[in-house]
């Protein structure tokens, strides 16, 4: 079967089956009520031909289903424009050896965990010398300063820090999201810069697990990083940017 973008289903058995896996918690006793509750309620998400394959009780009047079911809806993925950092990600040698040649001086860089953030695992990975995936992290590099402030930091002291070591680029890592705190302070973060009249003195950056490069856009960033970015994708990022490629 030829594959027609235009109109794209998901992928079960065989091309364009629109077979899909779907599963749910419903606040009810596990009982064959609760069984039936949970096919009708697929079937007015969308789903024909579901099938409940999984029941498990939970307690307190909770249960966990698994279905499976049939989706007639399609996407055209030909008009799907999604707004991300089109950098190429140079190595850690490369990275180093273009510092140095474009820029001629170490580049600092200040992160941190804002606000009520103590979530520092995807900040370390970027920032830390041990790195993440077999990547340095910024620390290691020869042609970076990097500044590690930790988890938990006021947006205040961040760009204190900020200023007080020239710095080149100010990253920040934003993981807990619960009642979109995370825009909060990021808004935050780019309205104090934008007050001080600091904003276009500093690349600036977020990455988090539910960051996207338009988000950032968005609220005034320069860059936004997600899942499963690795340090050199930020190093080489902010080189260029620094250097004026991007």
């Amino acid at each position: 079967m030829k594959l027609d973008k235009t109109a794209i289903k998901p992928y079960g058995d065989s091309l364009n089956d629109g077979k899909v896996q779907m599963s749910f918690t419903l606040p009810l006793e596990a009982s064959p009520e609760a069984r039936e509750a949970a096919r009708i309620m697929a079937n007015k998400m969308g789903l024909d031909e579901v099938n409940v394959v999984e029941m498990q009780d939970l307690g307190e009047g909770f249960s966990f289903f698994v279905l499976y079911g049939k989706a007639e809806a399609t996407v055209d993925a030909t008009k799907i424009k999604v707004a991300k950092v089109e950098t190429e990600a140079m190595d850690y040698y490369e990275i180093n050896d273009y510092i140095e040649e474009n820029i001629g001086r170490k580049l600092t860089v200040v992160g941190a965990c804002t606000g009520s953030d103590a979530h520092t695992v995807g900040l370390d990975a970027i920032m830390n010398m041990k790195g993440y995936a077999g990547e340095y992290g910024l620390e290691r590099y020869p042609q970076f300063n990097a500044h590690n402030m930790g988890s938990q930091v006021p947006n205040e002291e961040l760009i204190k820090k900020a200023v007080e070591t020239e710095a080149d680029a100010i990253l920040v890592s934003q993981v807990v999201t619960q009642r979109e705190i995370h825009v909060k302070n990021l808004t935050e973060l780019v309205e104090l810069l934008e007050a001080e009249g600091l904003r276009e003195k500093f690349v600036l950056i977020v990455g988090g697990p539910r960051i996207t490069h338009e988000l950032a856009l968005e609220l005034g960033f320069d860059a936004g990083f997600g899942k499963d970015t690795l340090p050199p994708d930020v190093a080489t990022y902010i080189a260029k940017k620094v250097a004026g490629e991007i």
